[in-house]
């Protein structure tokens, strides 16, 4: 039987505007494609007629980053996720990034969309997941939203895979990273321990992003009022970009693409997350939702990103 009907490679594109901000949500994944201000992206996406890479844009749920071989144990029992980071054997940013999610209600500022993970093979939990993003002055607001339906208690963390950019290319942008530690990586980029930052790697002061290459977690994130906020601004015009995270989200991961052939160093993805790589084995951050009905079977963060101009250089 054959269909009376193309669709985009990340399925329908669902168009949200507000105060001169623009975004583009996809029902593959429930991912941001698009983010601009005054016409100026945000966010460094992927094309209609294309397929999100490098994970751009793509929500990470119910795990985050890698899971070391897809082999955990949890509740007394061993569990063997499929592989889909072939190249280094590990399970890769969870089980809804290329889920056809389905539209819960779409407003002219607004949209969220829900996908519920079914009990599976290496992951044996029914979960909702439900993702709510919001246009206002204050820019984009994301929401994304975990809900256990099963019986037994769930490992569960949460992420998301903006890249930032302000023109093009970072290495001569200012980066502001508000973090004392970060995680040290063996040769398969699995944490192998936490670290304060060193010179080469503290950005808690703004300054030139230079040559450092970036591929780890950073953590103890300083915070105003509860909120953590990473920024990349184009020292020449003023203009930038700005990452926030509320208190449910401890971790940035960071990564400058420098091993992502034909798009190395082309803008700075600044990751929101609840735990770092390989959480369901090192127990870091991770989050155990209570069985169905409980206290507890939910959880819910909250991240943005917002538009720098020049005239808010001072603030």
């Amino acid at each position: 039987m054959s269909s009376s009907h193309r669709v985009a490679p990340s399925g329908d594109q669902y168009e949200i505007t507000a105060a001169g901000y623009r975004a583009v949500v996809t029902e593959s994944g429930g991912a941001l494609r698009v983010l601009e201000h005054g016409g100026r992206a945000l966010v460094d996406g992927f094309g209609e007629d294309e397929m999100s890479a490098g994970g751009r844009g793509q929500l990470l749920m119910p795990w985050t980053n890698r899971i070391r071989d897809g082999r955990y144990s949890f509740g007394g029992r061993d569990h063997q996720l499929a592989l889909t980071e072939p190249k280094r054997s590990h399970a890769s940013h969870g089980l809804a990034r290329w889920a056809a999610w389905t539209l819960e209600e779409h407003t002219a500022n607004s949209v969220s969309l829900v996908y519920r993970v079914m009990a599976q093979s290496g992951y044996p939990w029914a979960v909702d997941l439900h993702v709510l993003y919001d246009l206002g002055a204050d820019g984009l607001t994301v929401t994304q939203t975990a809900t256990n339906l099963s019986g037994e208690p769930a490992p569960y963390a949460c992420g998301a895979h903006p890249y930032l950019c302000v023109g093009d290319g970072i290495d001569h942008l200012e980066l502001t990273l508000p973090a004392g530690t970060r995680t040290v990586a063996d040769d398969r980029l699995i944490p192998v321990e936490t670290v304060p930052v060193d010179a080469e790697h503290d950005f808690r002061t703004a300054r030139v992003v230079g040559t450092t290459a970036f591929d780890e977690a950073y953590g103890d994130l300083s915070r105003t009022d509860g909120v953590a906020t990473a920024t990349l601004r184009d020292p020449g015009t003023g203009n930038g970009v700005a990452l926030w995270v509320d208190e449910r989200l401890p971790w940035l991961q960071v990564y400058s693409a420098d091993d992502a052939a034909g798009r190395e160093r082309r803008s700075l993805a600044v990751e929101p997350m609840t735990a770092p790589a390989d959480a369901f084995n090192s127990g870091v951050d991770l989050v155990t939702l209570a069985p169905g009905g409980e206290a507890g079977d939910e959880l819910s963060v909250t991240w943005g990103i917002q538009a720098l101009l020049a005239s808010d250089e001072t603030d």
